[in-house]
């Protein structure tokens, strides 16, 4: 079911007075993390989960026993439809276009580093970075992506031989095989910590980073609950150096 356009046109005029009328009704609450047992329904891209939820998820235990947090697995292109249907009141991925009145906050920059598990000494240069077979992560399915981009600028081209829609996979299909892949560096560094695998930066320039946002639902951007869970998920998950 779809609402029609005269539907969407009251929805839009009413919205306002919707969002004032729950600020309203939020500032008359309060919350105390230590006696709270509120749920929080988040959604995370998969590289967030599994390379930055465990420091924010340990904070949370100690200073909000009581609270349960439902982790959705979200990216660019769910995001929408999870915060719009309210399945999750924030969310952390790499965000394009969001539902009317969303509110969004970067919380880092991230770097593209590469990844590789084999133990050929020095680093990669740019001929065996394109001769290399490659593995991506695509959410959509694609086979290519902004390191193509990349390296049409310069010219040249890869060859990508694996695509799969989730990060948190990468080192075991890596290990023991002569792929690489480009990953963002705090995703890499957790990868790498396992052990069987490196980084090291492309092996060309590029300015690319890619803004890593928090999007909120704008009818909750007053609620002391949600205040606070945002408050710990910029603390744990932003990075205030990638900003400057």
């Amino acid at each position: 079911m779809e609402p029609t356009a005269r539907a969407q046109e009251i929805f839009n005029h009413l919205s306002p007075a919707l969002d004032s009328i729950s600020t309203a009704i939020s500032r008359s609450q309060s919350f105390d993390p230590a006696t709270a047992e509120a749920v929080f329904r988040i959604g995370l891209s998969d590289e967030v989960e599994f390379a930055l939820l465990p420091p924010m998820l340990r904070r949370i235990r100690t200073e909000a026993p009581g609270v349960v947090l439902v982790v959705r697995r979200a990216n660019y292109l769910l995001m929408p439809s999870l915060l719009a249907s309210g399945e999750i009141s924030v969310g952390v991925s790499y965000t394009d276009e969001l539902p009317a009145n969303s509110k969004r906050k970067t919380l880092r920059r991230s770097r593209p580093k590469l990844l590789r598990a084999d133990s050929a000494p020095g680093p990669m240069s740019l001929d065996d970075f394109c001769t290399r077979p490659h593995a991506m992560v695509s959410f959509a399915g694609d086979l290519d992506g902004f390191i193509d981009e990349e390296l049409a600028v310069l010219n040249r081209t890869r060859k990508v031989v694996l695509a799969v829609p989730q990060f948190n996979g990468l080192g075991s299909l890596l290990a023991g095989t002569d792929l690489v892949a480009t990953v963002p560096d705090y995703a890499a560094d957790v990868l790498a910590a396992g052990g069987g695998l490196r980084v090291e930066e492309l092996p060309f320039e590029t300015e690319r980073s890619f803004e890593l946002s928090m999007a909120w639902r704008g009818a909750l951007d007053n609620d002391p609950a949600e205040r606070w869970l945002r408050s710990r998920i910029q603390m744990f998950v932003g990075d205030p150096d990638s900003l400057q």
